[in-house]
Parts: structure tokens; C-alpha cells; sequence
């Protein structure tokens, strides 16, 4: 079965809206996380804002290798309007968002990646879909901004990688525990005693 990895650039507040404006001092081991990152992905979910600044931006850029991954990759957006713009392998969701996402799953292919879209990357962390959690986070406080966390019922996550880069930012990967195994375990351990 596919994965679904959701990969966000955070401040230390959890502050995931408008990364750009406190991730300012890249360093050669965040660089080579984004290969990393998207080695194993051939397909991307984003959001209806993610896709319009994306579309935007990343069909000119030269910022490798993330351009030549995003611009080729089969991209589906999750929107209940129309796309304003075009871009290559582009794809609205049909339907419900969690749905389509458990039924591509199930499909033959790679990992599927969640980058940026915080309503989309929440949405699936609630429903118990996401397999993998990357988190870049910044040494510094945003303040203020959309947090990826808030508003998510708990999750139990296992720490399967962390790195602290010579700039101070943290990268941490997490698998993210099923919640319906855990209550599977749960209501057994409690019917036992």
C-alpha cells in the first residue's frame, strides 16, 4: 500500500502559513532533505491556495530539484471551485477529500506527498490516513499565522529520524501511530481488567 507523507516547513510555534517569512538561513542539511523528501513520491495532494501560488511560481522556476518534482508529478487538488490556472498533470479530486485519498492508497505507485495545503495535510491527519509526518521547524517564533497542528484529535506518533541543522533547524520524521489499532488495543485492556 502507498504511503501518505505530509511534509511541512514549521516555526517552533507550529506556525505552518507563510514559511518564507521565518525560514531565512538554509543550510546544506535542509537543502538535502527536499531531495530526500520527494525521492520516493510520484504523486502530490495540495490545496486550492497551495495550487494557485504553486502554479504561479514553480512552472519558471530554476530552484532544483524540487521545480523539475513538482512541475512533473502527477498533482491532485482538493477545490469545489474551478482552477484558475493550468499546470501540467493536474488533476481536481472528485468527490470527498479523505475518500479519494484512502482510494488512491490502494492503488500501485510510490509515496503520496502533502506539501504546504495546512487544510489538506489537517484534514487527513484527523481521518487517520496519514502514514509519515516531516517537519522542518525553524529556531524561531512566528507569532502569530495557521498552525498545521491546531484543531487535530490526539495522535501517537514514533519518532523514526531527527537532525538538528548547523543553523539551528530541527528535522524530525514521525510515523504516525493508527488510532484504530490503539483503540482496538485499548478496549481489549479494558474488557480484560
Amino acid at each position: 500500500m502507498r504511503k501518505i507523507v505530509v511534509t511541512e516547513f514549521l516555526s517552533l510555534d507550529g506556525v505552518a502559513e507563510a514559511p518564507d517569512s521565518f525560514f531565512t538561513a538554509w543550510d546544506d542539511v535542509v537543502d538535502a532533505n527536499i531531495p530526500r523528501a520527494i525521492a520516493t513520491q510520484d504523486a502530490v495532494i495540495l490545496g486550492r491556495r497551495s495550487y494557485t501560488e504553486w502554479a504561479q511560481f514553480w512552472p519558471s522556476s530554476q530552484i532544483e530539484p524540487f521545480a523539475t518534482f513538482i512541475n512533473g508529478v502527477a498533482k491532485y487538488v482538493a477545490t469545489s471551485t474551478p482552477l484558475d490556472r493550468d499546470w501540467a498533470n493536474t488533476t481536481v479530486i472528485d468527490g470527498e477529500l479523505v475518500e479519494f485519498v484512502r482510494d488512491l492508497k490502494q492503488q500501485r505507485g510510490g509515496d503520496i506527498g502533502v506539501h504546504a495545503s495546512i487544510s489538506v495535510a489537517q484534514a487527513l491527519l484527523a481521518a487517520d490516513v496519514v502514514d509519515e509526518l516531516r517537519l522542518v521547524i525553524a529556531p524561531c517564533i512566528a507569532g502569530r499565522g495557521r498552525r498545521l497542528l491546531d484543531g487535530l484529535p490526539p495522535l501517537r506518533l514514533e519518532s523514526i529520524r531527527s537532525e538538528t541543522s548547523p543553523t539551528g533547524y530541527l528535522l524530525v520524521d514521525y510515523r504516525v501511530v493508527r488510532r484504530s489499532l490503539e483503540s482496538t488495543v485499548l478496549t481489549s485492556v479494558g474488557a480484560v481488567s
